[in-house]
């Protein structure tokens, strides 16, 4: 179930659970990409050719046992530091659900990479090492997760085959980390003792734990429910693209196609457009599959309206009744991306959904320290992979909504247009 503003529920549709978009996050060498080689091998999700090349490379650098994390680990830099440095996608799918996993980096020098991989995960997955418990690193990648707002929070306790399986260490862990997230925006945490490297709860139970009475990983990531995590109450639809087949046969055709960003859309439906403010009611909705009855997040559709109206890329359709804010001055959390430092003053292009405008940053606010969640309140710039609080004016009025309800239309991003870069995310606050 979804909750909406007002408290009243709406029912989220079951198909929203099909993918699992999953982060993981850990100190180095806590075995983040062991973790997901493990996870990909023992769900057999390997092809052949793969496993040969990381048997040849194990056996080259004389590892004495199979490097899992070869398969996540795809640059050459990756390999011979044995860091993770870029994020690395890797996809795969079970009889119950599809999956896109991100292994992002541990050092706090990566925090934009991720930041980036996290930014659009339903789950995060923090590893900690079961020798060292809950490190400072831990915490900025925990903190870093809530600041994203990804709603499920999975704490893999690794390496518990170098403590003995001991169930005491587990709880001790658990207990400093609770502690800890309970200054977080954190709705689920979960805690999952593993061994990655032998596969211990990863995909099937250990019975080295047997004081563990919880699935194992794979079970959690199979059952857990992000569907609930949509807004399926305000309507949100950012117009992609209008199409206008050429053929004689479907010349009167106009549709709007786009993803859904927010809500329940069906024929009949009053729409709102902005920033034009003019209205309509939807006469068909298209998908790749055809004609259906109802779309909602995050459905790729195409809208068709009873009115011939002038609505463009960049335009967004809503509900009369919850219309988003239509803003120039914005408030916002940006994590910053580049070598050039953020000043007030600066100028960029802002991307928000499908619209894009210009922005003139106001003022730097404070800057965020992820490992004490502590601001800065005398910081006038972000350098490098900084995260702080800035306030920024636009050009044009961006239909914006808080981050926290809805991530598609409370994030944007900024761009250099010197060289077109991306350098910083934004997440709108309110």
């Amino acid at each position: 179930m979804a909750g909406s503003a007002n408290g009243a529920l709406t029912r989220a549709p079951a198909r929203t659970a099909e993918l699992l978009r999953l982060a993981t996050a850990g100190s180095v060498d806590d075995g983040k990409s062991t973790l997901i080689g493990r996870l990909l091998y023992d769900a057999k999700q390997v092809l052949e050719d793969q496993l040969e090349h990381v048997e040849a490379v194990s056996e080259r650098r004389g590892d004495g046992h199979l490097n899992l994390a070869l398969l996540t680990d795809g640059l050459r830099a990756e390999r011979e530091q044995g860091i993770t440095i870029d994020v690395a996608y890797r996809y795969f799918a079970t009889p119950r659900r599809r999956f896109i996993i991100a292994d992002t980096p541990g050092h706090a020098q990566y925090t934009r990479n991720m930041v980036t991989g996290a930014s659009t995960a339903d789950l995060a997955v923090v590893l900690l090492d079961a020798r060292n418990g809950v490190v400072e690193q831990s915490k900025r990648h925990a903190a870093i997760a809530s600041l994203l707002g990804i709603p499920h929070l999975v704490v893999c306790v690794n390496k518990m085959d170098l403590v003995g399986f001991d169930g005491a260490v587990f709880e001790r862990i658990a207990g400093d980390f609770t502690a800890f997230a309970a200054q977080l925006e954190v709705a689920d945490l979960t805690f999952i003792p593993i061994s990655a490297l032998q596969g211990d709860n990863v995909v099937t139970r250990s019975e080295r734990m047997p004081w563990y009475d919880g699935p194992p990983l794979l079970a959690h990531l199979e059952q857990v429910d992000v569907a609930a995590d949509r807004n399926f109450d305000e309507g949100r639809f950012p117009v992609q693209w209008v199409i206008r087949p050429n053929s004689t046969e479907h010349h009167d055709y106009r549709g709007y196609a786009g993803q859904v960003a927010g809500g329940i859309w069906r024929p009949g439906d009053e729409v709102l457009v902005l920033p034009s403010g003019r209205r309509s009611r939807i006469s068909r909705i298209d998908t790749y599959d055809g004609p259906v009855a109802e779309a909602f997040p995050p459905m790729s559709m195409t809208l068709l309206l009873e009115d011939d109206l002038d609505v463009s890329r960049g335009d967004l359709l809503c509900r009369p009744h919850d219309a988003p804010k239509a803003a120039r001055a914005i408030e916002a959390v940006v994590c910053w991306m580049t070598d050039r430092p953020l000043t007030a003053g600066s100028r960029y292009a802002v991307k928000h959904t499908t619209r894009t405008a210009r922005a003139v940053i106001d003022e730097v606010r404070d800057r965020l320290d992820v490992d004490t969640l502590r601001s800065d309140q005398a910081a006038t710039e972000l350098r490098l992979n900084d995260i702080g609080h800035v306030r920024l004016r636009t050009s044009a009025p961006l239909m914006v909504d808080p981050y926290r309800r809805n991530r598609a239309t409370g994030s944007f991003v900024l761009i250099d247009e010197a060289t077109n870069d991306t350098v910083g995310a934004g997440m709108v606050l309110g």
